[in-house]
């Protein structure tokens, strides 16, 4: 089934860039450009993938992210003009699985759209295996997409997942920003993206913390990375 994108951005000229890029690689993508509109459609229609600006008319970029996260696990894609720390913080913070800087280039944001939406439908897919992980107090469920802490179902994020899932499959080895952004996003480390690492990473020991692990085995190797110990 060929992949189908949402864009939703009120500059009518960066989205049919955007847009056209993307039919050239034989996706097919709808335009929105309500921040209100935009969101209903995600929720009520098959995206495989949802692109949001954040500065938008009647409902801007981060609520769409906080409102579809809660009912769908699409990825999320911000771009946005918006380039302090802080905004990318916050739209990761409410689930977005990526975040992209106007400008940007046409190629790197089409290849950041395949890599997201091949994985989501390669993760959801039929005729998975079951296949458990369980260290720290931590299960992960990879066929169910379900991770439990203490007993209690912790609801992870895709990517949080997948980066969770990726740690527990390689305990007590050292990975640095770069190598995870490859391994779990499937690009080439590009300038300022391993900051999406660390945000993720944060997101995890904090769903962590709050489902009273005591233990957080995630650790931090200054200089090097992340670990996680088992």
């Amino acid at each position: 089934m060929p992949t189908r994108i949402l864009i939703i951005e009120d500059d009518i000229s960066i989205a049919e860039l955007q847009r056209d890029y993307l039919e050239i690689n034989q996706i097919k993508a709808d335009i929105v450009t309500d921040g209100f509109e935009g969101m209903n459609r995600a929720l009520n229609e098959p995206f495989d993938l949802v692109v949001v600006d954040l500065m938008l008319p009647s409902m801007n970029g981060f609520e769409i992210c906080r409102r579809i996260r809660e009912k769908k696990n699409i990825p999320l894609i911000i771009v946005s003009a918006k380039k302090e720390d802080i905004d990318k913080i916050r739209g990761l913070g409410l689930g977005a699985d990526d975040y992209i800087t106007k400008p940007f280039s046409p190629s790197e944001f089409v290849a950041r759209v395949q890599a997201h939406s091949k994985r989501y439908k390669q993760l959801t897919g039929t005729g998975q295996t079951q296949d458990y992980l369980e260290m720290k107090n931590i299960i992960v469920d990879k066929a169910a997409r379900k991770v439990f802490v203490l007993d209690q179902e912790v609801i992870f994020t895709t990517k949080e997942f997948d980066l969770l899932a990726f740690f527990m499959d390689h305990p007590n080895r050292v990975w640095t920003k770069e190598q995870l952004f490859r391994q779990l996003w499937y690009m080439d480390d590009l300038d300022g993206d391993v900051f999406t690492v660390v945000v993720h990473v944060g997101r995890i020991r904090d769903k962590l913390k709050k489902a009273k692990l005591s233990e957080l085995p995630i650790e931090t190797i200054w200089g090097s990375g992340y670990r996680f110990n088992s």
